[in-house]
C-alpha cells in the first residue's frame, strides 16, 4: 500500500479541520474589518449624503407604523427598538444600504381584520421560519438561480410603478392605508443634495410648530418622555393557526420574491463595486430579525428592493447610513416613543408623497438595462449592448415581453406571486415554442433524408 492511500487518522482529521476553521475565522475578520472600513471612509467622505440616504424608507415605515399601532397589532417602542437594531447589525454585515421594512401582506391582513399582538407575530415568526428554512438548506439559492433575469427585472418595475401609484393613496386621504398599506415602501432623492433629510427636517417642524397639522401640539405641546419596558407575546395555537393561515402565507411568496432575491439582484446592479449580500445570507437575515423581535410585539419586518432603491437615490451607498438610522430609532424607542408616535401622526402626507415617488421612479430605472451588457445574464456582451448579434430581435422582444407580462401581473392584481407567475408562464410559452419549431424541424429532416434514401434505392 502506497503512502497516498494510506487512511488519515483521527488527529490528522481534527488538525485538518481545526485548520480550516482557522482560516474560516481569518477570512471572515478580514472581510468583516473591510466593510467596516468602507462604512467608516464612505461616512466620512459624504456625511450629508448618507445621513439622507438613511431616511429613504420612511414612506413605507411611517404610514404602516402608525396604522398598526393605532389599532394595538403591534408595539410601537419595541418594533423602535428591534428594528433599530436590526438595522445596525445589517449594517455592520453587509455594508450597503439595506432597508429594514414592514411586511406588507400581513399589515393589510392585519389591518383590515383587527390582529392582536401575538396574531400578528404568529404571522411574522411562520415567515421568519419558513425563510430561515429556505435559506440554511440552499433551496432558496436553487430556487433563484433558475428564474429569469427579465422576470426578475419585472418584479422590481412592478414594484417602482406600483410605489408611484400608492402616492396618491397617501395624499390627501391617509385613511386609505387602511385598504391599501401592502403597496407603501419606500422614498427616495436626489444624488448631491440630501433632499431626503431636508424633508424630514421641514416635516417634523412643521408638525410641531403648527396646530392644524395635528391637534394637541403648538404652543401647549410638553414631550412626554417613557423609558421602554418589554412585554413578551406568546401565541396560542389558535392564535398561531389564525396568523399563519391569514397573513403568513400570503407574505411568504412577497418576502422570497422582492425582500431576498429582488434585493440581492438590485444591490448588485446599483452597486457593482460593492460585495453585496446572496440571497441566503438576506435570508437568515430576515429570520434572525424575525425570530426575535415578533416575540416582544415587534412589527413583522424583512428588506425590500423598493427601500434599497430609494436610500440609494437619496445618496446612501454604504451600511453607515442604515446604522445611523438605527441607532436613531434605538433611542426613540428606549426612551421617547410616545414622541415619535407623535411626530409620526402629524408628519404631513405631501412629503410622504415626494419620497415615495422618487423611489418608484429609481426602481422603474432599472429595467432599461435589461438588454444590455448591465443584465446579470447578458455580462458577456460587448460595450454595445450587444448589438454585434449575440442577441437577436426576437430575443430582445421576448425578455421585453416577458417583463411587463410580469409587471402587468402585479399591478392587474397587486401581488407580486401573480406577477412572478405571469412572467414564467410567459417565459415558459416562448421556451415551449421553441422546442416544438426544433421538433418540427428535425422531423422535416429525416423525412427529406428518407425520401432521398428511397430514391436511390429505386
Amino acid at each position: 500500500m502506497s503512502s497516498t492511500d494510506a487512511p488519515v487518522s483521527a488527529p490528522s482529521r481534527r488538525s485538518q479541520l481545526l485548520t480550516t476553521l482557522r482560516e474560516s475565522s481569518r477570512k471572515a475578520q478580514a472581510d468583516f474589518f473591510q466593510i467596516q472600513r468602507y462604512n467608516i471612509e464612505t461616512f466620512y467622505n459624504q456625511p450629508l449624503a448618507e445621513i439622507s440616504g438613511s431616511f429613504g424608507d420612511i414612506g413605507t415605515l411611517l404610514p404602516i407604523l402608525i396604522a398598526l399601532t393605532q389599532i394595538g397589532a403591534i408595539s410601537l417602542s419595541s418594533t423602535l427598538v428591534f428594528s433599530g437594531l436590526a438595522n445596525i447589525l445589517t449594517g455592520l454585515a453587509f455594508g450597503i444600504p439595506l432597508p429594514v421594512q414592514p411586511m406588507k401582506a400581513i399589515a393589510a391582513v392585519a389591518l383590515a381584520q383587527g390582529f392582536s399582538k401575538s396574531e400578528i407575530a404568529s404571522a411574522g415568526i411562520f415567515v421568519a421560519a419558513a425563510i430561515g428554512f429556505l435559506s440554511i438548506t440552499g433551496l432558496i439559492h436553487w430556487f433563484t438561480e433558475r428564474i429569469p433575469i427579465p422576470v426578475i427585472k419585472g418584479i422590481q418595475v412592478g414594484t417602482g410603478l406600483s410605489l408611484i401609484i400608492s402616492a396618491g393613496n397617501l395624499y390627501p386621504h391617509f385613511d386609505r392605508l387602511r385598504h391599501q398599506p401592502s403597496r407603501l415602501l419606500a422614498s427616495s432623492t436626489f444624488r448631491r443634495v440630501p433632499y431626503a433629510l431636508l424633508i424630514l427636517l421641514v416635516g417634523i417642524i412643521s408638525v410641531i410648530s403648527t396646530d392644524w397639522l395635528y391637534p394637541g401640539w403648538g404652543e401647549d405641546f410638553r414631550p412626554d418622555f417613557s423609558t421602554w419596558h418589554p412585554h413578551t407575546f406568546v401565541p396560542s395555537p389558535r392564535e398561531f393557526g389564525k396568523g399563519t393561515l391569514e397573513a403568513g402565507i400570503g407574505q411568504l411568496p412577497l418576502t422570497t420574491l422582492n425582500s431576498v432575491i429582488a434585493v440581492a439582484f438590485l444591490a448588485q446592479d446599483i452597486l457593482p463595486n460593492v460585495r453585496t449580500p446572496s440571497t441566503t445570507s438576506l435570508g437568515l437575515s430576515v429570520m434572525a430579525i424575525n425570530l426575535v423581535g415578533c416575540w416582544f410585539g415587534a412589527m413583522p419586518v424583512c428588506h425590500g428592493s423598493g427601500g434599497l432603491a430609494a436610500q440609494y437615490r437619496f445618496g446612501a451607498r454604504s451600511g453607515a447610513s442604515i446604522i445611523f438610522l438605527g441607532l436613531l430609532k434605538l433611542l426613540l424607542g428606549l426612551f421617547a416613543s410616545k414622541v415619535a408616535l407623535a411626530i409620526f401622526n402629524g408628519f404631513p402626507n405631501v412629503l410622504l408623497c415626494v419620497l415615495v415617488i422618487a423611489a418608484g421612479l429609481e426602481l422603474v430605472g432599472v429595467g432599461e438595462s435589461l438588454n444590455t451588457a448591465r443584465s446579470r445574464d447578458l455580462s458577456n456582451l460587448g460595450e454595445d449592448g450587444g448589438k454585434g448579434g449575440e442577441l437577436t430581435e426576437e430575443e430582445r422582444k421576448r425578455r421585453w415581453a416577458v417583463m411587463f407580462m410580469t409587471v402587468a401581473g402585479i399591478l392587474a392584481f397587486k401581488n407580486d406571486a401573480v406577477g412572478f407567475l405571469a412572467g414564467m408562464l410567459c417565459h415558459w410559452s416562448f421556451k415551449a415554442q421553441d422546442r416544438l419549431e426544433e421538433r418540427r424541424a428535425g422531423e422535416g429532416r429525416i423525412r427529406l433524408g428518407e425520401g432521398r434514401e428511397g430514391e436511390r434505392n429505386a
